[in-house]
Formats: C-alpha cells, sequence, structure tokens
C-alpha cells in the first residue's frame, strides 16, 4: 500500500488549501475545471452536500488532517495514480462516509430493549442487521486483502465508462430491499457482539480502516477480481463500493425495525 497522489494541477497550492480541496472532493464540492470529479448522489441517503461536509468536517477532521498531511509531504503527491484514478477515490470515500453516518444516526442511542427486540421470529431485531453490518464488512475487507496478493489481471479490465456504469448499478441495486437475498451462513448473525456500543465500535473500526485505505492507497483495485455468488465477476474498487452498498441495505431494514409499531419507546 503507497501514498496516492493528489490532483494534477495544485503544485503550488498551500497545505491548508490542499486539505480543503480535499475535503471538497471527496464530498461532491469542488469547483475544479477538468477534474475528474465523481459525484456520489448523497442526496439519495438524505444528506444536502453541505450538512454532510459539515458533519465529516465535524467528526474526521483529524483524521483527514492527518492523512492529508501525509499525502502533501509525499514526493508522490503530484504525481497521477497508478492505481485508482481521482474521480473514483473520491466517489468511493464519499459512499463510504455517508452510510458510515448512517448506521451511526441509525443506531445512535438505542436501548438494550431496542436493540434486541424483534416484531416476530423470523425478523431480525437492530442488533442482528447491526451485527450482520459490521461481520459482512470484516468478510469483504478480508477478501479485498487476501485477493490482492494474488497476480493482477489487467486484461479483464472493461472500458471506464462501462466500470463506472457498473457501480452505479451495483450501489443502486444491493442498497434496493425490495428484492430480498437470505444471507449466507457465515454472516447470519449470532449475538457476537453483547452491547449496541460493541457493535457500533467495531464498524467504526473497519469503516475507518476502509476509509483511510481508499485515500492512501496505490493499489491497482481496478485490475484485481473476485466473483460474488448474485451479482458475477466484480473488481476490488466494486468490492469496496459492495460494502457501502450493503451497509445502505441493511441500514434502511434497521430503521424498518425501529419503525414499527411495536418498537419500544425507550
Amino acid at each position: 500500500m503507497g501514498m496516492s497522489p493528489v490532483s494534477h494541477g495544485v503544485e503550488a497550492a498551500t497545505s491548508v488549501e490542499l486539505i480543503a480541496l480535499r475535503s471538497d472532493r471527496i464530498l461532491g464540492c469542488t469547483g475544479l475545471p477538468n477534474s475528474s470529479y465523481r459525484p456520489f448522489p448523497l442526496e439519495r441517503l438524505g444528506y444536502s452536500r453541505l450538512r454532510f461536509r459539515q458533519h465529516v468536517g465535524k467528526i474526521d477532521s483529524m483524521r483527514v488532517l492527518v492523512g492529508l498531511l501525509l499525502l502533501i509531504s509525499s514526493p508522490l503527491a503530484v504525481v497521477a495514480a497508478d492505481g485508482l484514478s481521482q474521480g473514483d477515490r473520491d466517489y468511493a470515500m464519499s459512499s463510504l462516509h455517508a452510510t458510515r453516518k448512517l448506521f451511526l444516526d441509525s443506531t445512535a442511542g438505542l436501548s438494550q430493549e431496542q436493540w434486541n427486540w424483534k416484531a416476530s421470529p423470523e425478523r431480525w431485531s437492530a442488533a442482528e442487521c447491526a451485527e450482520h453490518i459490521a461481520v459482512t464488512e470484516d468478510f469483504i475487507t478480508g477478501l479485498v486483502k487476501q485477493i490482492l496478493q494474488t497476480p493482477a489481471t489487467p486484461e479483464k479490465r472493461i472500458p471506464v465508462a462501462d466500470a463506472r456504469a457498473k457501480d452505479e448499478k451495483l450501489v443502486a441495486s444491493v442498497s434496493d430491499r425490495s428484492t430480498k437475498v437470505n444471507a449466507p451462513e457465515q454472516l447470519r448473525p449470532t449475538h457476537r457482539f453483547k452491547t449496541p456500543a460493541d457493535a457500533i465500535a467495531h464498524f467504526k473500526t473497519t469503516r475507518d480502516s476502509n476509509i483511510h485505505y481508499v485515500m492512501i492507497t496505490d493499489s491497482d483495485l481496478r485490475a484485481h477480481f473476485a466473483p460474488h455468488p448474485l451479482l458475477g465477476p466484480l473488481d476490488l474498487y466494486q468490492w469496496m463500493l459492495l460494502t457501502s452498498a450493503h451497509t445502505e441495505r441493511h441500514t434502511k431494514q434497521l430503521l424498518e425495525v425501529k419503525a414499527d409499531p411495536g418498537f419500544p419507546k425507550k
């Protein structure tokens, strides 16, 4: 894993300007001409770009600052990446940040009774939804690391426009709960976490690590592939997007639990 570059054309910018530029690009606020900016539809998750930008700035300012200073200090900081394009990097980071917030907002302040409540024996509780989100992210993260140890297969790449169309279709289809899918046995909830705080902390650790990885990696995620049992072959960038879309899908399920008339008031 190496240091990723920032966009070309910013060699003369100060550190503060680079930090502002980078956070704007992540959240879809950049005005750079001829950039590879690629917007993630934050509005679909109920967030305005301005308010979401303020949220990320509040909770992650120190982590972003440290990461960006590392980027700026790198001798490769203004060289084009061999791995992810800047547009792909920004899109994935926006997606990962947005669904991180969605999950944390949905689980905030739940009592133990609310956490474990089930509308019926066959339906999942908030605790089970959260556990499934967390362990699935662990699984995908491990898969990405494993596949990166194997030789790249760049000949399997598809054209950029087709890859991006597939990215967006993946995010939309996986997050859509109108189609039901049974979770694999190893990813089903088994009460791995004793408290809401345990599950939330586990999720945050893995998700924050993945956000940092996408921010700094120079691995060519588009040149490594792994099959998905329902979605077919995905490059590793798409597997990273899958973690975010999967979080959105099951956070929606968690919100359905909370919206049930029988859900405990406290």
